[in-house]
């Protein structure tokens, strides 16, 4: 892998992890489109570590007040009734599926599901889900001629069997296309949470399932040695930097927009992979060569 190409790719990255149209699609895309190798499941998990990070300055307080919480109730059962402790156990809870799918389904990620016509299929799909959830949620706060609205549940509301909904939603991310943001918020705007509520326990939820498989592929790649280590890591330098940009303008974009313009982004981009793909521009696995 270039330098150049560790540049490009680490600001898609950073663009696209947080928004629900799929990182890891458009890595790939990118990589078919420039006739790059693609960069490959090691490279985009170790590349989120950056985008993570981001996650983690960025929602630093909570993050803090959340693991305080959460470790004093261990000790001190008046503690066990603490949002911010329940908060803790519920990210436990919620990283139970993408955990377990993600070590059973290890081969299958790396190889069969970065089929771009997979991929072309999920980001259609999922991008109809996520129109839907969307237009629900608009309808239900705002009401009608015949109906009232309806309040949104925030994070206080949020029990252990949505917390394991949302922990599902996040594990259908291991198929690139779906977006691990697209697939959370649709499932909590499902459930009924705000746009803002299911955003921000989409990305808390996010911080131990990538670290973790960032921690596990470096384990891979340096035993390995198969990671061009100098543009890797300059590739995740680039994702943080962009990463914390992009979060910092969609939590103020989603308080008073709606998904929508993702949707149709997600939709047009799927058909347009199909015809590519159906015509012969792009082969199936176009760039599927690890690099």
């Amino acid at each position: 892998m270039s330098w150049f190409e560790s540049f490009i790719l680490g600001l898609v990255q950073g663009l696209t992890e947080f928004l629900p149209i799929s990182s890891s699609a458009h890595l790939r895309l990118t990589a078919a489109f420039a006739g790059w190798h693609d960069p490959g499941a090691a490279f985009t998990a170790i590349t989120q570590l950056g985008t993570e990070t981001a996650v983690v300055i960025y929602f630093r307080k909570d993050i803090a007040r959340i693991i305080s919480a959460w470790f004093r109730s261990l000790t001190d059962k008046t503690m066990r009734g603490d949002h911010d402790a329940q908060m803790g156990w519920l990210v436990i809870v919620g990283s139970i599926p993408i955990g377990v799918l993600g070590v059973t389904f290890k081969d299958q990620i790396e190889g069969p599901f970065r089929d771009l016509r997979l991929t072309a299929t999920t980001l259609i799909v999922m991008g109809v889900v996520l129109g839907i959830a969307d237009r629900l949620a608009a309808r239900a706060e705002a009401g009608g001629r015949h109906r009232a609205a309806h309040a949104r549940k925030e994070l206080k509301d949020l029990s252990v069997k949505d917390g394991l909904i949302y922990g599902l939603c996040q594990a259908l991310a291991l198929v690139p296309g779906v977006s691990r943001s697209g697939a959370t918020i649709s499932g909590g705007l499902f459930l009924g949470y705000t746009r803002e509520s299911a955003a921000r326990y989409s990305f808390l939820l996010a911080i131990p399932a990538v670290l973790a498989s960032g921690v596990f592929e470096l384990k891979d790649a340096s035993e390995g040695g198969h990671v061009s280590w100098g543009p890797t890591v300059f590739a995740t330098l680039i994702a943080f930097g962009v990463g914390y940009a992009v979060i910092a303008w969609l939590m103020r974009f989603i308080s008073t927009r709606s998904f929508m313009p993702f949707v149709y982004y997600r939709i047009i981009l799927g058909i347009a992979l199909f015809i590519l793909v159906s015509i012969g521009v792009l082969s199936p696995h176009a760039a599927e060569s690890a690099g």
